[in-house]
């Protein structure tokens, strides 16, 4: 018998996966949903429009646009948006600075599906959003946008919110007995259905792992009081509703898993490669932010330009992290956020180092990059007054899920799993780790096989670092 390819195999273990998760009967359905894209030339597919959720930023979509392109979708009809203030207002009917109402979120999606329409002369898009990112999604689609959308997929979308109460941020968009959820949730059509006729619907959800989609109130600083919402509240009535075992709440749009569902319900057949085809030229570029300061709150996400910082690129050994000679590339960033475009090597693993006025100078180190990005998002970091106590800080960070015990294998220096990642629901993404001995030594991450070296950088100097992983 022949030996399967390491793809072919990782195609077919993720496939039993998805068909024990979704039943061999929804399976046979599956394929034979009609399509309007089945079967023509990947240049006339239908653009694709990838919303971010709350705190994040276009970058997170990265992996999801690498198995598009590697299965023929072209990297011109792949767009993520970039949110500039991507935190959602305590209050969606208040002003806060540094964050957006439902409002905005939604007139900036519409403005980037115009863009869209433009630059590709297609009549209708594709919307896929993750967590908030799925709320501007139903907004626009019931306030005049449904003529421009062919299918939705949301994944990990608290539809029927994170809580159901007004004990707690009556005014939230996360309120799911909030104005605006009342209003979209409200029964359309005989059947009474959640979603908007005309347009395919597909929705993604954990089976009980995700944090925004529990009974208790935990994951909101709520312990012990009820959010009269389930795990199935991600799930709408007229929409076709796949539940993956495990997964955690970003997960549901950034996994492989989640990837077959959407590619199997966007094409009506299962996806040809799972991994990621690597590029014989590798380019790169993105944006760098900050954080806003606000007197009330502290500090705040934003994804606008931090103009005036500096980017540094150095190629690193993968063992050490050390650096591999001079920077391979610098650039001082101006009003557009743009810190690239750069070269890489496939193969080799990066440091990342930003420097600007009223930050820590910020080192992130890298994986390979297998293919092209544009939205390779770098963001300067402060040390907080608790953390300058450390010799160094290090801190590792998952962007596109969260960090799982007993479910995953995590390492931060030796430590398994690092302190501060509690078991059950996976609700961490970051593990942070306050070197109390000598500065300077390597500092080696691992998570579930993906391995990144750093070094660890004082902070009596003023230094942080990130190691970031990719999957």
């Amino acid at each position: 018998m022949n030996r399967l390819s390491a793809d072919a195999m990782t195609r077919r273990r993720l496939l039993l996966a998805a068909a024990a998760s979704a039943g061999a009967g929804t399976l046979a359905a599956c394929a034979t949903v009609p399509n309007p894209d089945a079967g023509v030339d990947a240049e006339a597919r239908t653009p694709i429009v990838f919303v971010h959720g709350n705190g994040d930023s276009a970058s997170i979509w990265m992996t999801t646009i690498w198995r598009f392109e590697s299965n023929g979708w072209p990297r011109d009809r792949l767009h993520a948006i970039n949110m500039p203030y991507p935190n959602a207002r305590a209050d969606d009917a208040k002003e806060q600075p540094g964050s957006s109402s439902t409002a905005e979120h939604t007139a900036y999606l519409a403005a980037e599906v115009k863009k869209v329409l433009a630059a590709t002369g297609a009549t209708k898009v594709i919307l896929i959003g993750n967590s908030r990112g799925g709320y501007p999604i139903r907004n626009f689609v019931a306030t005049g946008g449904a003529a421009q959308v062919s299918q939705v997929v949301l994944g990990g979308v608290p539809n029927h919110g994170v809580w159901a109460h007004n004990g707690f941020l009556p005014g939230s968009e996360f309120n799911g007995i909030g104005p605006f959820l009342t209003r979209l949730n409200a029964p359309q059509g005989p059947n009474g259905n959640e979603v908007a006729p005309g347009i395919r619907w597909l929705t993604i959800r954990s089976d009980g792992n995700d944090k925004y989609a529990q009974p208790d109130g935990v994951w909101i600083g709520q312990r012990g009081t009820p959010t009269n919402v389930g795990v199935e509240g991600p799930a709408l009535k007229g929409a076709d509703n796949r539940v993956i075992v495990s997964i955690d709440h970003r997960e549901t749009s950034f996994s492989a898993q989640a990837f077959v569902e959407t590619w199997r319900f966007l094409t009506g057949r299962l996806p040809p490669r799972l991994t990621v085809a690597p590029e014989g030229t590798v380019v790169l570029d993105g944006t760098v932010s900050g954080l806003g300061l606000d007197n009330r709150q502290g500090s705040y996400t934003t994804n606008l330009a931090l103009e005036g910082a500096t980017v540094e690129v150095y190629a690193t050994s993968a063992a050490t992290g050390e650096r591999l000679g001079p920077a391979k590339h610098r650039k001082t960033i101006t009003s557009d956020g743009r810190w690239g475009p750069f070269e890489a090597d496939g193969p080799q693993t990066y440091e990342f180092v930003i420097e600007a006025a009223g930050y820590a100078t910020t080192h992130i180190y890298r994986s390979p990059f297998p293919r092209s990005s544009r939205i390779v998002s770098l963001r300067a970091e402060r040390l907080a007054p608790a953390d300058r106590d450390a010799k160094a800080l290090v801190v590792m960070s998952r962007p596109r899920g969260y960090f799982g015990v007993p479910r995953d294998r995590i390492v931060l220096d030796g430590a398994i799993p690092p302190a501060g990642i509690p078991s059950g629901v996976a609700g961490v993404s970051e593990a942070r780790l306050k070197v109390t001995g000598n500065a300077g030594r390597a500092v080696a991450g691992e998570f579930n096989g993906e391995h990144i070296v750093g070094r660890a950088w004082p902070a009596a100097e003023n230094h942080f670092v990130v190691l970031e992983l990719t999957n």
